[in-house]
């Protein structure tokens, strides 16, 4: 995830994005396939803080750039929790450095939880494969079908 200046939670988005080009909630949910209640879900969250002209929000080219990063983070297996505090940690230290640490953290720890999971995986498959040949031994010795013949035929 690169740094994005990200203010932290509720706060207003600085001057310079309010002349950048914006973009309706309808235009976002469009451009990402996500549905307008799943941005404004990000909203609540305090992942987003769009402009509001009236009951209207007005999202720039920062709320953009975040929303390709929540999606980025979500794909890697981040919590949204996780996606906020590397945003705040930028908006905190005005540096990348600091969020650039921490997420090469938060992906070692992904990478060890799926290293365990292919580990499990990998087990189950070869008690998975060790009780299918006991089975197949056992079906061998007591049947004169063969193993997978629908049932009635091999007479």
């Amino acid at each position: 995830m690169s740094a994005v200046n990200a203010p932290a939670r509720r706060a207003k988005p600085p001057a310079t994005e309010r002349t950048g080009p914006t973009y309706s909630i309808s235009d976002l949910a469009q451009e990402f396939a996500l549905t307008t209640r799943a941005i404004r879900f990000y909203e609540d969250e305090g992942l987003l803080a769009p402009r509001r002209r009236g009951l209207a929000r007005i999202y720039g080219e920062r709320e953009r750039t975040r929303i390709k990063l929540i999606l980025r983070g979500k794909r890697l297996g981040l919590a949204l929790s996780e996606i906020r505090e590397l945003f705040d940690i930028y908006a905190t230290t005005g540096n990348e450095r600091p969020q650039l640490i921490k997420f090469l953290q938060l992906l070692a720890h992904r990478r060890a939880m799926l290293d365990q999971q292919r580990e499990d995986i990998d087990a189950v498959l070869a008690e998975i494969a060790v009780l299918e040949r006991d089975c197949r031994r056992r079906l061998k010795q007591d049947s004169p079908f063969a193993v997978g013949a629908p049932a009635g035929e091999g007479s």
